[in-house]
């Protein structure tokens, strides 16, 4: 048997085939929304905060799928550019994130942007395979929602 036969089931592991398409995908929303200055997870963080208002940090976070740090990061630029305000909620240890007019306007004239790339991948991707998708994304964000989180291997502080 050689070294790697082992191996072998892990060419069709499924954590890589999604995280590859999420890469590719976001590739294509980053190329096309380039000319606008927003990044495809910059324009997901505005639309997000425009469609729902006002949020916490942590909600915001669960809302996205990231983890708060990844959020924290990536919110740099847009609170830098005026785009998204942040402010201590009453609980001054909670943040809450909140689009500004600026932001609005930003994600508003990025959107045909947005929209070319929406088609764009579904020309490469069959219905069925974008619904699935939507399903696959769906599905987990409920798990991870309801409190069924996977380990990130990483220690709670405290």
């Amino acid at each position: 048997m050689r070294p790697s036969d082992d191996l072998r089931e892990c060419a069709s592991c499924s954590c890589f085939a999604v995280r590859r398409a999420a890469r590719l995908i976001t590739q294509l929303y980053d190329r096309q929304l380039r000319p606008t200055g927003l990044r495809a997870t910059q324009f997901t963080v505005l639309a997000v905060l425009a469609l729902e208002g006002p949020l916490p940090l942590s909600v915001a976070a669960d809302r996205l799928g990231t983890e708060r740090t990844t959020l924290t990061r990536n919110l740099r630029a847009l609170i830098a550019r005026g785009l998204v305000t942040t402010e201590p909620a009453r609980d001054r240890r909670v943040q809450m994130l909140a689009v500004t007019p600026k932001g609005i306007a930003a994600a508003r004239g990025a959107l045909p942007r947005w929209r070319e790339a929406q088609r764009s991948i579904s020309g490469h991707m069959t219905a069925p395979a974008l619904q699935a998708l939507e399903r696959a994304a769906l599905a987990a964000s409920r798990a991870r929602l309801s409190g069924s989180r996977f380990s990130t291997g990483r220690k709670k502080e405290g």
